[in-house]
């Protein structure tokens, strides 16, 4: 409906769940690398993959737009995965947009889907002092710092919050380990 491209890969034998992966690349692009190895790496251990290749920045402000397509995503996943957990996997921008789906409310949605539990690897969650800043620009359009708050997710945690797996390094070059600890 409002774009992006879901590839499913599905084990051959028994399917334990399904993960939604977001692969990242700073809004700018989908990175391949944290797409289909990723959802191979998942199938090896019998659970349903979906690589959602969510629209990136085309010089226009994308806002809440890679949201909305993760929740149709997670939709569509949680139809053809009926009573199996559904969980969301992101790295760098795609965990901002990956925790984004657990927490943040998708415009024009009365019961959005949300996800069981969210992995996340060196996730961008902060538009502050420790922001990957080039992610928040392509979400909001403008190098000013006051328009990206609104993607921040650091403080929307809320007790409803699914349980997060998060990881991250101390050397993280281009996403700062201080996103991480906020988040946790």
């Amino acid at each position: 409906e409002s774009g992006g491209v879901l590839s499913l890969y599905v084990p051959p034998k028994t399917v334990r769940g399904v993960v939604l992966i977001c692969p990242g690349g700073g809004y700018q692009w989908v990175a391949p690398r944290e797409g289909e190895p990723v959802a191979r790496a998942f199938n090896a251990g019998g659970w349903a993959a979906a690589v959602l290749e969510y629209t990136c920045y085309q010089g226009k402000p994308l806002g809440k737009l890679p949201l909305k397509q993760a929740g149709e995503a997670m939709h569509v996943l949680h139809q053809r995965f009926a009573d199996m957990p559904a969980l969301a996997c992101g790295f760098s921008a795609g965990g901002h947009l990956a925790l984004s789906g657990a927490v943040l409310d998708i415009p024009g949605e009365c019961a959005q889907p949300r996800p069981d539990a969210v992995i996340l690897g060196y996730p961008v969650v902060t538009a502050g002092q420790y922001a990957h800043r080039g992610s928040f620009v392509q979400l909001a359009g403008s190098a000013d710092p006051a328009a990206q708050q609104a993607f921040g997710l650091e403080d929307k945690i809320t007790p409803q919050t699914p349980p997060v797996f998060v990881w991250a390094t101390m050397e993280d070059a281009t996403v700062p380990v201080e996103n991480t600890l906020m988040l946790v």
